[in-house]
C-alpha cells in the first residue's frame, strides 16, 4: 500500500509513486502502450516503460538477436543470440514486473500486417522502427487513427548525447531520416502533430557502409552503446508525460 493509503502499488514502485503521485501512477499502470521495433532504441524504450509502471504493452518485432546487437541493445546477450527479440524482451519485462500484461507480435510490418498489429486500442504508441517503408506505413496508420505517437528518428552515426532533442516531427532538423520521412509522409497527408526524438549532430558519411546481409536495409551506420539507449529513454519520457497529462 502506498503511503497516502488509497491505492495499492507494489513496493518496487514506491520511488515512482513518490515522484509522480498516486493518481498519475494509476493512469500509467492502467495504460496500454504499443512499442514497434525492439532494436537498440525500442528495447530500451520498452524496458523504461515497464520500469515506470505501464501495465500493458504490445511489443512488435520480427528480428532475432544477432551478435552485432551486443554493442547497443539492452536485450542482447551472448546467451540469447538467435532468439526472437520479442520473446527476449518479454522475459525481461516479466522479470521486472510479473504483473505486466504483454502481447507479443513477431511480425514484419507491412500493409498486410498493420491491421493485425492494430487489433486493439492503445493509449500511446512508440515507433522505433529502423527500416524506411515499414516506418512510413506505421506512422501513417498511427496518425490517421488519431493515436498519440512518439517516434524515433536516426540514432546511427551519432556520438554526442547533448545534441539529442525532442520536438514535433515537422520542427525536427538536421536529421537525414526525418527529412526523408517528411517528404514521403507529406504525400500521404501526414505533416506532424506527434513528437520525435532526433539528433542535430552531423553524420560522417565515411562511417556509412552498404549492407550485404540485411535484406531490408541498403546501408548501415556505425553505432555506439549509449546513443540508442538515450533515444529510447527519451521516447519513454514522452509517453509517460503524455499518459500523466492526458495529452
Amino acid at each position: 500500500m502506498s503511503a497516502e493509503g488509497n491505492i495499492a502499488f507494489p513496493g518496487w514502485m514506491d520511488r515512482t509513486v513518490q515522484l509522480l503521485g498516486e493518481e498519475h501512477v494509476a493512469k500509467i499502470r492502467n495504460a496500454h502502450v504499443l512499442v514497434a521495433g525492439l532494436g537498440g532504441v525500442g528495447s530500451m524504450a520498452a524496458e523504461a516503460l515497464v520500469r515506470a509502471g505501464v501495465g500493458k504493452l504490445t511489443i512488435v518485432d520480427h528480428d532475432l538477436v544477432q551478435e552485432t546487437n551486443l554493442n547497443r541493445q539492452i536485450l542482447a546477450l551472448g546467451s540469447n543470440i538467435g532468439e526472437e527479440k520479442s520473446a527476449v524482451i518479454a522475459g525481461r519485462m516479466k522479470d521486472i514486473n510479473p504483473d505486466v500484461e504483454l502481447i507479443e507480435k513477431s511480425l514484419y510490418i507491412n500493409e498486410e500486417t498493420l491491421d493485425e498489429i492494430f487489433d486493439a486500442g492503445f493509449d500511446f504508441v512508440v515507433d522505433a522502427i529502423d527500416t524506411l517503408t515499414p516506418k512510413i506505413l506505421f506512422i501513417e496508420k498511427v496518425v490517421k487513427n488519431g493515436l498519440p505517437l512518439a517516434s524515433s528518428m536516426g540514432s546511427g552515426g551519432k556520438l554526442d548525447p547533448t545534441m539529442i532533442k525532442i520536438a514535433d516531427f515537422k520542427k525536427s532538423y538536421n536529421c537525414r531520416l526525418a527529412y526523408i520521412l517528411r517528404k514521403k509522409l507529406r504525400k500521404r497527408d501526414v505533416h506532424g502533430g506527434f513528437k520525435v526524438v532526433f539528433s542535430t549532430e552531423s553524420t560522417d558519411k565515411e562511417k556509412l557502409r552498404m549492407s550485404e546481409d540485411e535484406p531490408n536495409k541498403k546501408s548501415q551506420l556505425g553505432t555506439i552503446s549509449y546513443i540508442p539507449m538515450i533515444f529510447g529513454c527519451m521516447l519513454a519520457s514522452i509517453v509517460i508525460e503524455g499518459l500523466r497529462s492526458g495529452n
